[in-house]
């Protein structure tokens, strides 16, 4: 009945148009910001500050923010927080924060809010154990609306540049927090003081970012922002080269070849990031034949990184010689790399009794075939590619190589738990290089600890990493650095391939595209689109 009436009103309206067009006056519309169409390979997850996977480091940082933002060139920025002091003692770190900061739901951005979200996060330091800066606070206080102070147990240096990290310190509504008051368990909510609010969500489908009209800093341009979830990376290129998305942005995401046809049909702007941290396998030292240092040092020498560079990355990034750049602080120490010597690889392998006849092609040692498994996230394009080339060159030195595609989470686990012989374990890039690296190696949160499980001189380097976190000189800095880096670099339990890049491909119609500073965020806020 009602549709009847809403019909019967239409018409009438339609005949009087036509009747009396002289009357019909034009309405003068404001135009509508476009929407701009990204896609990723997995779902964006619940989006919990305070913690990690599957939650992805991008849509985070679309939502949340930090007291102290990372800028280029590691110099630090003013973001909730607009000023800083740090005490003498180094002990006390007083904030000052922004006034007039709002959550999207409009709860007010105080210092009670801020030490809230401190608080839980402090509340759940197991599941932090790997980053320094939550180890080193004592307790976070407020002082009025405006005042945060952060106490530490001791001097540590690297806090203000851990505080820019996308997780797990950025800030969540109160009124967001589950009725049992710990983050830990769930949010009811992504509510933070970003530049966007979550507006829709469909698991394993799309999630829609409406921009935040109430922020405090300066808007995005697109009024919305919708990010598909695509796994495939073919079927990304299918869907960009169709125009229902508007750019392809990340590290993985496309193959290098599908990224080269689109750069050179010259119908996309397409750009290659400066280098943002280093792609390497973790080879385990405490799990079957990669236990022998000689081993190790073997697989250093079989792979030919020139060639892993020229075919799969097209020579848009650098090949890598150590675990961290040269151009990480403390880290130009003038370690000698390990070069591509087949005849080398072979005297060593031969050296620590894994032998091979004439016919052959995987060595043996006591009657077993001296095979490795290397593992890898099976939606990461690039690292799927190298995964092949690594097999095909220890091949020819009589390594057998099984190789584990497996779903990120999977992939995840196996790092923590040292389920593996090889896995792809990339370092992390600004601003977590070197501190934030080296502290993680003490604990089973990632690869590296597996990886150096098995060294003699483990707890040797795990007392200098905690001893270089707190220091407060330069030299003695400089000096524990050297001696963590050349023992890790000499014990050959990291495989460095390439200083990793982020790639672009964008339609001509979008303009104000920047690189991010930090590998795992991605420049939506800065686009337009005409």
């Amino acid at each position: 009945m009602r549709k009847n009436v809403v019909r019967a009103l239409l018409a009438v309206a339609v005949a009087a148009l036509i009747i009396l067009p002289s009357c019909a006056q034009p309405q003068t519309q404001a135009p509508k910001s476009p929407i701009l169409t990204f896609s990723w390979s997995q779902d964006v997850g619940p989006l919990n500050p305070h913690l990690y996977g599957p939650s992805q480091m991008f849509a985070q940082d679309l939502i949340y923010e930090p007291l102290v933002s990372y800028d280029r060139g590691g110099k630090l920025q003013p973001a909730l927080a607009e000023s800083w002091e740090v005490s003498p003692d180094g002990k006390l770190i007083t904030f000052q924060l922004r006034p007039g900061v709002q959550f999207s739901d409009g709860t007010p951005f105080d210092a009670a809010a801020a030490k809230a979200n401190f608080d839980q996060v402090l509340q759940n330091r197991k599941e932090h154990d790997w980053l320094g800066l939550i180890e080193a606070i004592d307790r976070v206080e407020s002082q009025g609306d405006r005042t945060l102070q952060m106490y530490l147990k001791t001097p540590y240096y690297p806090a203000l540049q851990e505080l820019t990290l996308i997780r797990p310190v950025r800030f969540l509504s109160p009124k967001a927090f589950p009725d049992s008051g710990t983050t830990a368990e769930g949010i009811k909510a992504p509510i933070g003081t970003g530049p966007w609010v979550l507006a829709d969500y469909k698991k394993d489908a799309q999630a829609v970012f409406k921009r935040n009209e109430n922020y405090w800093g300066q808007k995005p341009a697109v009024e919305q922002v919708t990010v598909k979830i695509i796994p495939e990376g073919e079927t990304r290129v299918l869907a960009f080269e169709n125009n229902e998305i508007d750019l392809i942005y990340g590290n993985g995401e496309i193959s290098l070849d599908s990224f080269k046809q689109l750069r050179d049909s010259d119908q996309y702007t397409a750009d290659v990031s400066p280098p943002l941290n280093t792609r390497a396998v973790a080879i385990n030292s405490n799990r079957g034949p990669t236990k022998d240092l000689k081993v190790r040092q073997a697989i250093q020498h079989s792979i030919n990184k020139d060639a892993i560079i020229a075919a799969i990355f097209y020579d848009t990034e650098q090949k890598a010689d150590t675990y961290f750049s040269a151009e990480v602080p403390y880290a130009d120490i003038g370690l000698q790399p390990y070069a591509y010597d087949l005849n080398q690889a072979k005297t060593l392998l031969d050296e620590a009794g894994w032998t091979q006849a004439n016919n052959q092609a995987v060595r043996q040692k006591n009657g077993q075939p001296l095979t490795l498994d290397l593992s890898f996230s099976g939606e990461n394009n690039v690292d799927k590619a190298i995964a092949e080339a690594v097999q095909a060159d220890l091949k020819a030195v009589g390594i057998e190589v099984k190789l584990l595609g497996e779903e990120e989470q999977s992939w995840n686990d196996r790092q923590a738990n040292g389920e593996f012989n090889l896995i792809f374990n990339d370092t992390w890039g600004p601003p977590y290089e070197p501190q934030a690296m080296v502290s993680s190696m003490r604990v089973p949160s990632h690869a590296d600890y597996a990886a150096q499980q098995g060294l003699p001189m483990k707890a040797e380097i795990d007392r200098k990493i905690g001893e270089v976190l707190l220091t407060t000189e330069e030299a003695p800095r400089q000096q524990l650095y050297r001696e963590i880096l050349t023992t890790l670099h000499e014990q050959a339990v990291y495989l460095p391939i390439s200083y990793s890049t982020n790639i672009a491909v964008l339609h001509k119609n979008l303009a104000g595209f920047e690189f991010m500073p930090q590998a795992n965020q991605v420049p939506l806020s800065k686009l337009s689109k005409s």
